[in-house]
């Protein structure tokens, strides 16, 4: 079972990694999970390099740094200084948007032979 016909649960670190390795049976379960943790790590360092990271079909993960600026506690209104900090965005793609909704997509999905 993928990790998108478990409804109303999130997929997890564990059912990904399960995903992986049911789609490329030719690899064992540990080169599944090496080249799983490897994928995540290229994408990680490449977001604190400040680098954005463009997945076709997928979406746009990048890194946007925000200005400091004074903000409102809301439940006393006593204005704070927040502080200049960096924060990852993330864009659907419309593949992915159009997936969601329902509607087919348009992209070929690639396996593993």
């Amino acid at each position: 079972m993928s990790p998108t016909e478990k409804t109303g649960r999130t997929a997890t670190r564990a059912d990904l990694l399960d995903a992986v390795y049911e789609s490329c049976r030719t690899l064992s379960r540990a080169q599944a999970r090496d080249i799983f943790e490897m994928a995540l790590e290229e994408i990680s360092d490449a977001l604190v390099r400040g680098e954005a990271v463009k997945l076709r079909s997928f979406g746009l993960f990048a890194v946007r740094s925000k200005r400091e600026r004074i903000g409102r506690n809301p439940r006393t209104g006593i204005e704070v200084p927040i502080k200049p900090r960096r924060v990852l965005t993330f864009k659907a793609s419309p593949v992915l948007i159009a997936s969601v909704n329902g509607k087919p997509a348009e992209a070929e999905r690639e396996t593993c032979e």
